[in-house]
């Protein structure tokens, strides 16, 4: 394996899903009008296609 081809890949596949995750997560409490009004409750679920891959983060987002 080509671990700088590899890392490079990850990254640019994380680097997408940082970004279009905060675009969505912007997105619902501007049109829900959810800003200013205490914490969002979010979790993020990654898998991968035909590993056992599941890994969860959950957490907080303050909304003040």
């Amino acid at each position: 394996m080509d671990e700088q081809r590899f890392n490079m890949s990850m990254r640019k596949f994380l680097k997408e899903v940082g970004v279009t995750s905060q675009q969505a997560i912007e997105r619902v409490v501007r049109e829900e009008g959810l800003g200013g009004k205490g914490k969002l409750r979010v979790k993020m679920v990654l898998t991968a296609e035909d590993t056992p891959l599941d890994h969860v983060v959950e957490g907080d987002i303050d909304l003040g």
